[in-house]
């Protein structure tokens, strides 16, 4: 996963929740950060918008899929990837 990617992940995640972005590690788990479905969408489309991507996720599954802040760099690491 590029760094950037990771980086930018933690930096909109900081900015929706309004935790310290130090605070924010890739294996910190969205619920401890009481990221909420409407939250994930707003970090969703965020993401969407700063990668040119589209995160094809219906709020079900992506917290089926979507546990720590790793989960969503890797995410969009593998669509930027992919040229989505």
């Amino acid at each position: 996963m590029a760094a950037t990617v990771l980086d930018t992940t933690i930096r909109i995640i900081a900015e929706k929740t309004e935790i310290d972005p130090d605070k924010i590690k890739p294996d910190t788990e969205l619920e401890s950060l009481e990221i909420e479905s409407l939250d994930l969408a707003d970090i969703i489309f965020e993401l969407e918008d700063e990668f040119d991507i589209d995160i094809d996720l219906n709020a079900a599954s992506a917290w089926d899929k979507l546990k720590t802040v790793s989960d969503i760099a890797d995410s969009v690491s593998a669509l930027i990837d992919k040229g989505n």
